[in-house]
């Protein structure tokens, strides 16, 4: 007879899904998984706060498409973490988050790090969360977790295991293996596919507008053939934009179909795996026609037509429902007209280019931000993730970023949390340590987690930094001066310091760049040392970018009033 503790039959039930690496922060109560670990050879990430082993977590799912875990101690480490939590739910993004608590014993004694309902809290943003009671329970209630984030619509659970749960031993053979593998997803039946494919046949101006499900190859290939079979040009949101990479039929992210006029706008709008609301600017007719046939794939039946009507709704995975068109396509090349309309997209985002580039080449004074995020876009390698922090620097690097070709690129999400990129990047390294990871962030939101540059030097994590420092909160500036004028401008400096200085000393590289010139070769040097490098940008703040001009309640290349024009 053999015994496990909780935390030994912890790690073996997650060696038994595939789960190859936890992200952590150690702390008591969870310290007897840390020792599991060490015993049953999983590797553990660990950060330097908690939040960033759930943002690591999520850029290693976000990456893979498989599940991400994160381990974190009770109280505070929980409370920490809860950011990433949250942001896992709303992106839908496959999590498994594993809590200490304090001992069954001493339940309700005012005991430290406890005195709160963790399963509760964790509740309103997870599919399921739960306390496990004895750990005999641990392999049947694991695996449950993971069936559970892993299936559609994905996104994050919780188990909240007593500091004695975990210590418990039982006999292992009054343990059982139970099933984590969901083998396959549904697609649209025939008869709604040929529907479809029947009203894309007759559409003059289509789009297809792709979601992150598309992460691994084969799926990439099927959009790329189907694409070029049918005559459909392909948007994305942010998440969804490497899955285009690669395709003759690439235009680059939806905002692209806001420069459109009206009578150039998709007759038909095939959207699969995005969600309506801030990506589509909320059905407000900018992007998607209020006219256009929208036909909407998603596996949450919840989101189909919501804030606009559809066609046809289907509840149904995007990617064997692609799969399924392309099976279902006749042969023959797509009609002629249609590259016609694919080099019309094309030629809009080219003109929106050349205006915001004749405006940075008249700019004086510091670096204008769009010729250095122009710049990252022409330096970084091919097949590269690129990661992006900060409001003003998601608005820029939006403006160049579909012109490389990334594997993925991963902004803030739903949750548009600032400062949690650092800790999505590091887990977007480790997913793929060959490939090359780039965090392109603000002054303001590098500033949340500067210490885990001491984390990607201790793991050997070879992400580059970039930030576009302007030495200030610089959305929040710009939206101060307008609505309140320039002398109402509070608490939005960011005047001190080196952020290159501070990498240096925790034992990263550092690089400072001052004129435009500088930069694609400290860019390249830092990716060819293969080691943690922050290159810190001085950027001029003066520059409002398009996007921020229409929320702004002007045009894209029109006048905004504030000090900084």
């Amino acid at each position: 007879m053999t015994s496990a503790t909780g935390s030994e039959l912890v790690v073996r039930g997650l060696l038994d899904a595939g789960v190859s690496v936890l992200f952590s922060l150690n702390g008591a109560h969870v310290d007897g998984i840390f020792q599991a670990a060490l015993d049953q050879d999983l590797d553990i990430v660990d950060v330097r706060h908690e939040m960033n082993a759930g943002h690591a977590a999520e850029g290693y799912a976000r990456v893979t498409g498989e599940m991400g875990a994160a381990v974190v101690t009770a109280g505070g480490g929980f409370t920490n973490v809860l950011t990433s939590i949250t942001n896992a739910h709303l992106d839908r993004t496959p999590m498994l988050y594993i809590t200490g608590s304090g001992p069954l014993a001493t339940d309700l004694v005012n005991d430290q790090q406890a005195g709160f309902d963790q399963v509760a809290m964790a509740a309103p943003v997870t599919k399921f969360a739960h306390r496990v009671t004895r750990a005999d329970l641990i392999p049947r209630v694991l695996a449950q977790a993971i069936r559970t984030a892993e299936s559609t619509p994905r996104g994050p659970v919780l188990l909240d295991i007593p500091w004695d749960v975990l210590r418990q031993s039982v006999e292992t053979t009054d343990t059982q293996n139970y099933r984590t593998v969901i083998d396959g997803y549904g697609c649209a039946p025939n008869d709604v596919s040929d529907r479809i494919l029947d009203a894309l046949s007759t559409a003059r101006r289509p789009v297809a507008l792709v979601g992150n499900a598309f992460g691994s190859r084969e799926s990439r290939a099927q959009l790329h053939d189907f694409a070029s079979r049918a005559g459909i040009p392909l948007v994305s949101d942010y998440e969804g934009l490497g899955a285009l990479t690669g395709s003759d039929w690439h235009v680059g992210l939806v905002q692209s179909l806001a420069t459109l006029a009206p009578d150039d706008r998709p007759d038909m709008v095939l959207v699969l795996g995005v969600r309506f609301g801030l990506p589509t600017r909320f059905a407000t007719g900018q992007l998607i026609p209020g006219d256009a046939r929208v036909f909407q794939i998603d596996p949450d039946g919840r989101e189909l037509g919501r804030l606009q009507n559809v066609e046809v709704g289907i509840q149904a995975d995007p990617v064997a429902t692609v799969a399924h068109f392309g099976d279902r396509l006749g042969v023959g090349a797509a009609p002629a007209q249609r590259k016609a309309w694919l080099a019309r997209l094309k030629q809009a985002t080219d003109e929106h280019t050349a205006s915001l580039q004749a405006e940075a080449e008249a700019h004086t004074g510091a670096i204008h931000p769009f010729l250095a995020v122009r710049t990252i876009a022409m330096t970084v390698p091919d097949e590269s993730v690129i990661v992006v922090d900060g409001a003003l620097t998601e608005l820029w690097l939006s403006e160049t970023i579909a012109s490389a070709n990334v594997s993925h690129f991963l902004g803030h999400g739903y949750l548009s949390s600032m400062g949690c990129q650092m800790g999505t990047a590091l887990g977007a390294q480790y997913a793929n340590r060959e490939r090359a990871t780039v965090l392109v962030t603000g002054d303001g939101a590098v500033g949340y987690s500067l210490a885990e540059f001491d984390s990607m030097v201790r793991a050997g994590l070879p992400v580059v930094v970039i930030v576009l420092n302007n030495q200030a909160w610089g959305a929040t500036l710009h939206t101060q001066e307008w609505l309140f004028g320039t002398d109402r401008v509070t608490h939005n400096r960011l005047p001190n310091g080196s952020y290159s200085a501070v990498a240096r000393a925790l034992g990263a590289d550092g690089i400072d760049v001052d004129t435009l010139s500088e930069l694609r070769p400290a860019i390249e040097s830092a990716l060819r040392s293969r080691r943690p490098t922050c290159i810190d940008v001085r950027v001029s703040l003066d520059p409002i970018p398009p996007e921020e001009r229409s929320l702004m309640g002007g045009g894209p290349f029109t006048t905004v009033t504030t000090s900084s024009t």
